[in-house]
């Protein structure tokens, strides 16, 4: 049973990580995080020890919550094909899944922090490389089980897969548009069907 200070600290995260995953860093005032929190400074300052270590609480929190939701769609039963037609669905209505969170953790973070905090930076890159690699373990999986041939290595093919994904995303998230997402989602099925699948 987590403790009242858990709980209060848990809430805090839960409340500000969509916040500061609109707004960015720099844009998030603690004004904004007082006001929906209903805390005061000093009790946000009691939980975290500067606005730093909030924010990277609040995105930690995001991409746990990304990180778990690939995780389910990538451990499927089925073969590896089976496997990326259950990512791909996932991003094909990935702009519903990160609705709560104000947006595309990665997408938002990486960007608004590359120039502002380096350690937001390192983080949102880290979230990457772990969703590259889940990727390219599923990839390799069926390599080895005779399921895929890659043109290109495992890890780099889950790059560009992943990449091809991240742009879709921006640009659906620039524009409004969700027929970026799909559309790009619809070609990657087909690219996986005739360049891959053996």
């Amino acid at each position: 049973m987590p403790t009242k200070a858990e709980r209060t600290t848990a809430y805090i995260i839960e409340t500000v990580a969509p916040i500061f995953n609109k707004h960015g860093y720099v844009g998030t005032s603690m004004n904004d995080l007082t006001e929906a929190t209903g805390l005061t400074k000093g009790a946000l300052y009691g939980n975290f020890e500067n606005k730093e270590a909030l924010a990277i609480a609040a995105f930690e929190y995001n991409s746990k919550q990304l990180l778990k939701a690939i995780d389910d769609k990538l451990n499927v039963e089925g073969t590896a094909l089976e496997k990326l037609f259950s990512l791909t669905d996932f991003y094909r209505h990935y702009d519903s899944f990160t609705a709560s969170m104000g947006g595309c953790p990665v997408l938002n973070v990486g960007v608004d922090a590359k120039y502002n905090n380096a350690i937001l930076k390192a983080a949102a890159n880290e979230t990457i490389r772990t969703i590259e690699g889940k990727i390219a373990l599923v990839l390799e999986n069926g390599v080895k089980n005779n399921e895929l041939k890659l043109p290109v290595t495992p890890l780099q093919f889950a790059k560009q897969l992943y990449t091809m994904i991240q742009g879709a995303t921006a640009m659906a998230t620039i524009t409004g548009d969700r027929k970026y997402l799909i559309n790009t989602i619809a070609y990657l099925d087909v690219l996986v069907k005739k360049e891959i699948k053996k």
